[in-house]
């Protein structure tokens, strides 16, 4: 059967079954395509997990009952290749020089981005000095209390408003 007639037969969407498949972790056949299919024993699982969630058991508190299926397969001889050790030692040394390459980069470019850091600092210390310089420039000593305006006042502003707005509307 596939999983939508044992949804069907079961009552639970065919999602439903998927997940119980996944999480349970069954040993469910699947066709060329990758779809699950079912046999008598698999659907006879199937009932008793619905039977059990039913009951009120969580789904992570159910162990199901099956047979684990014997894998087949041809367990390969653990031996010792010389041509496996070379390409291992070979491996192991190329992932060292490419761990030396990587941490002198890193250490070459943190030591140019401090230059350049300690270069900028410079930079703010001049500039901030010659700020100051014209600064006491600009200003005469007696007149400490009058500074030159660096915004222009409402009325200015206000008027260059009203010229833009009647600029646009034509009044």
């Amino acid at each position: 059967m596939n999983t939508g007639e044992v949804a069907k037969l079961l009552g639970v969407s065919i999602s439903t079954v998927q997940r119980w498949v996944k999480q349970l972790k069954l040993p469910m056949d699947k066709n060329d395509r990758g779809h699950y299919l079912f046999k008598e024993e698999d659907i006879e699982l199937l009932k008793d997990i619905h039977q059990q969630i039913q009951q009120g058991v969580l789904l992570s508190d159910i162990a199901p009952h099956y047979e684990k299926k014997a894998r087949i397969g041809v367990i390969k001889e653990c031996s010792s290749d010389p041509a496996i050790e070379k390409l291992s030692s070979k491996i192991t040394e190329l992932e060292n020089k490419l761990n030396d390459k990587a941490d002198s980069v890193t250490t070459y470019q943190l030591l140019q981005h401090r230059r350049e850091i300690e270069e900028l600092q410079n930079q703010i210390k001049t500039l901030t000095n010659k700020i100051s310089l014209l600064e006491k420039q600009l200003s005469p000593p007696g007149d400490a209390e009058k500074t030159l305006p660096l915004e222009k006042t409402n009325k200015e502003r206000k008027s260059k408003k009203k010229n833009f707005v009647s600029h646009l509307f034509g009044f």
